[in-house]
């Protein structure tokens, strides 16, 4: 597609979320969960990627229960999509109003080494991004993963930005400029959950199913001596809004040996998944790189 039509069609989409921001947020979800039906049907590569990782995650469950268990995926899914115009344009009173905090959201400001928040993938989680920015003061560095749209990446890093608080590094950079914010008295906004090939990471089981697991967020921890915070982030039914919960950091972590840390990590996240499987990201390739000499587990 020429590039001037990605623009003009990105610009229909951001002007849309902006229209849509301004209705009650029930509303949104009625629609976002409309949406999510369309895309479900339209969506066929994303829907054939979201049906193998539940097939390989959860095989306890029949193929009519992991098809149902997506659908209610996509509805979540695009709601968040929807709600996206929320958090990059409503005013910080209305987010204050519809973002629920539990746990420590301060930790970070009063503790007395860096902390890294653990986040994992689940479609809130641009929520918990705003939360960090929205009730604590403390300055926040994250690694972003730009968008081939450029229309569509300068809103986001607009939208993720606009608070002043926030500092976003290329996942393409190194990542001294990221050790230099958090040495700057910046905490760190991490996602550790998501396939970026084998440098940097190890094959770890994640539903017993060996996934390529970085391990620099135990590399990390270690190396600046960072206190480590799980972050969990949901929508909430109905207009009722979204909960961030600030989960009580972790004291055996990250330990001396990083393939142990990065088990307890993806552990950790299979329970949360447990919890809340609908809202967990399953349409990403989780499990694209493969030890070598094994086929690819999407064919």
């Amino acid at each position: 597609m020429k590039r001037w039509l990605q623009a003009v069609l990105a610009r229909i989409v951001l002007g849309s979320l902006w229209l849509l921001h301004w209705l009650p947020l029930g509303v949104q979800a009625a629609i976002g969960r409309g949406l999510g039906r369309l895309l479900y049907r339209l969506a066929g590569s994303r829907r054939r990627v979201g049906l193998r990782n539940l097939e390989l995650t959860l095989p306890e469950l029949s193929c009519e229960a992991r098809e149902a268990l997506l659908r209610e995926h996509f509805g979540w899914m695009a709601r968040s999509l929807l709600e996206r115009g929320m958090l990059w344009y409503a005013s910080p009173q209305r987010l204050k109003r519809l973002i629920h905090i539990e746990g420590d959201v301060h930790l970070a400001e009063h503790s007395d080494k860096p902390v890294m928040w653990l986040v994992p993938h689940f479609v809130a989680l641009d929520v918990a991004g705003a939360s960090t920015q929205l009730f604590q003061k403390k300055l926040v560095a994250s690694i972003y993963q730009a968008q081939s749209n450029p229309v569509f990446d300068a809103a986001m890093r607009r939208g993720r930005l606009r608070y002043g608080q926030g500092q976003v590094f290329s996942r393409h950079e190194t990542a001294l400029p990221l050790v230099r914010a958090i040495r700057r008295d910046h905490a760190f906004f991490n996602l550790p959950d998501m396939d970026f090939g084998i440098k940097d990471a190890a094959f770890v089981p994640f539903f017993g199913v060996p996934a390529a697991t970085l391990l620099a967020p135990a590399r990390m921890a270690r190396t600046l001596k960072m206190r480590v915070q799980p972050v969990l982030a949901e929508i909430l039914p109905g207009g009722q809004g979204w909960r961030v919960r600030y989960l009580p950091p972790w004291d055996d972590f990250p330990g001396d040996d990083d393939i142990a840390a990065a088990t307890r990590m993806n552990r950790w996240i299979e329970e949360q998944i447990r919890r809340n499987p609908a809202q967990y990201l399953w349409v990403h390739r989780r499990f694209k790189t493969r030890p070598e000499g094994e086929p690819s587990l999407y064919r």
